[in-house]
């Protein structure tokens, strides 16, 4: 039995208001005691935070002449206020020209990339009935609620040490002896990403090519596309002409969506009652045997079955942008921390959403005949989910140069490359070299599941859930004495969250 749409409905609204209830909690944080001024209300407290609402941070900084207390400048900057009452309003720093509905939309478009595809496959990774369904909405929304607290951590934490990337807010916080290891995992989830990305584009352009009546094999598809335009956006200097597509790569998303849908509504890929293909839905007879629907009896219940985990590990990786979190923070105009949380809410407000119902109607459709890209499994002669699929691969295109210039820069920091040496041509070079090694690891695999659970399972969990809370957690130690209580209960609640990450990379690695 089919599950019709309006039992999917109070699923999500109960996923909406999961993620809306959990991003409202523990937004405060703290600074390391390095050469910055921070007050109670930079810490971004709630009013009448700390017991009785008047504990300060730190002492005021001393007025400069005119009676106006100087701001820290440069490296050192960082968000202040006119007054240390923790009900003041934190102030912004630095000079980021973004609106709030920019950067959601931007923030959006990171997060709901070519992986949420791949989570119809996640579902069938624990059950095979349309049931199975619904404790799958519900993992969505809690995991997009821990990722969007992980993503909150880390923005905070550089606004309140005055720093520009995740390496050097670990740096302040933490300790840079160790600095290397966030670099190269912030690096080896970037490549994860863009591996992702260009397979998502092999099998995409291979589906738009046979649409076109074109016998273009996976990988001549991969390398037209790479060669013709992912090179040229790739070797862009400046991004921000990529901008205006955030929303139009939204809508793309939302219109492939739509599409799917359709289809399962409309019934076009129904299996039928009788004997053969015929019998099903108008395109069942187009598509390939491996992607006819499949369907069996473990529902809801078999969410407890050890195969879970492999769908929540690719959910850590869907929600992975956590790289990318100091940029979204400086580039934020008017970046006081209320604002900033409430961008980072909206965002993966959204991204749950979208990836909720697009999950939902791929798994309703096909079941565990769910591709790794579920998008493969229509028929080549489906018209509308044919222009569905330009519709991807213009979003993925003109996304893609954002998680692979984050993935480069990575690698150039964990090479420790001065400024320097970074010269158009040495970056480059560089580029070239690194889309290459993507390109010949997309030809090599072609389970966009996999990528995704491995790298969530080993990358995604450490840069969402344990180097945030670790941060979080030094630097609130570091404080000592002047550290609020509400700062000192909500290290628990950091602790809670790495210890999440932990669990999850853990089970996954023993899980059949």
């Amino acid at each position: 039995m089919r599950i019709r749409p309006f039992l999917l409905s109070p699923a999500v609204v109960a996923a909406a208001s999961l993620v809306g209830s959990l991003l409202l909690t523990g937004h405060v944080s703290a600074h390391r005691p390095l050469p910055i001024v921070a007050h109670s209300a930079a810490l971004g407290l709630p009013r009448g935070g700390g017991r009785g609402g008047k504990k300060a941070a730190a002492a005021p900084a001393k007025p400069a002449e005119g009676g106006k207390k100087q701001q820290p400048k440069g490296k050192d900057a960082v968000a202040t206020s006119t007054s240390t009452s923790a009900a003041s309003p934190v102030v912004a720093v630095g000079d980021g020209t973004a609106s709030s509905t920019n950067l959601v939309l931007n923030l959006v478009k990171a997060v709901v990339g070519v992986g949420v595809l791949s989570l119809p496959r996640g579902v069938a990774s624990f059950g095979d009935a349309p049931s199975a369904v619904l404790p799958a909405v519900l993992l969505v929304a809690v995991m997009g609620a821990a990722s969007a607290y992980g993503f909150g951590l880390i923005g905070r934490c550089c606004a309140y040490t005055g720093s520009k990337s995740y390496r050097e807010a670990w740096d302040r916080t933490v300790g840079e002896g160790t600095g290397w290891i966030v670099a190269g995992a912030c690096a080896a989830k970037g490549f994860f990403a863009v591996l992702a990305y260009s397979m998502g584009l092999a099998d995409t352009f291979r589906g738009i090519f046979q649409s076109f009546g074109l016998d273009v094999s996976r990988s001549n598809s991969l390398l037209i596309v790479t060669t013709f335009c992912l090179l040229p956006l790739c070797l862009l200097k400046n991004l921000a002409a990529l901008a205006p597509f955030s929303l139009a790569g939204i809508v793309a998303m939302l219109f492939a969506g739509c599409v799917m849908a359709a289809r399962y509504l409309g019934g076009g890929y129904a299996l039928g009652s009788g004997e053969g293909l015929e019998a099903g839905g108008r395109f069942l007879a187009d598509v390939a045997e491996e992607f006819v629907p499949k369907f069996g009896s473990d529902g809801a219940m078999s969410v407890f079955r050890p195969g879970t985990f492999v769908f929540v590990c690719m959910l850590s990786t869907a929600f992975m942008a956590h790289f990318n979190a100091p940029k979204f923070y400086l580039e934020l105009k008017d970046n006081t921390v209320p604002r900033f949380n409430r961008v980072v809410n909206m965002s993966f407000l959204f991204s749950v959403l979208i990836q909720a119902a697009i999950m939902a109607v791929g798994f309703l459709t096909f079941g565990t005949a769910s591709s790794g890209l579920v998008l493969n499994n229509y028929s080549p002669r489906d018209a509308l989910v044919s222009v569905a699929r330009i519709a991807v691969a213009f979003s993925v295109v003109f996304t893609y140069p954002m998680p692979f210039v984050g993935c480069r820069d990575g690698v150039l920091d964990l090479m420790e490359i001065p400024r320097e040496r970074r010269t158009d041509a040495y970056v480059n070079s560089v580029t070239v070299t690194l889309l290459g090694l993507v390109t010949a690891a997309a030809l090599k695999f072609s389970d966009i599941s996999f990528v995704l659970s491995f790298g969530g399972a080993t990358l995604g969990n450490a840069l969402i859930y344990v180097f945030p809370a670790l941060m979080f957690r030094g630097a609130v130690r570091s404080m000592g004495e002047s550290a609020t209580e509400g700062l000192k209960r909500e290290t628990t609640v950091a602790a809670a969250h790495m210890v999440l990450g932990v669990v999850l990379g853990t089970l996954v690695r023993f899980t059949p």
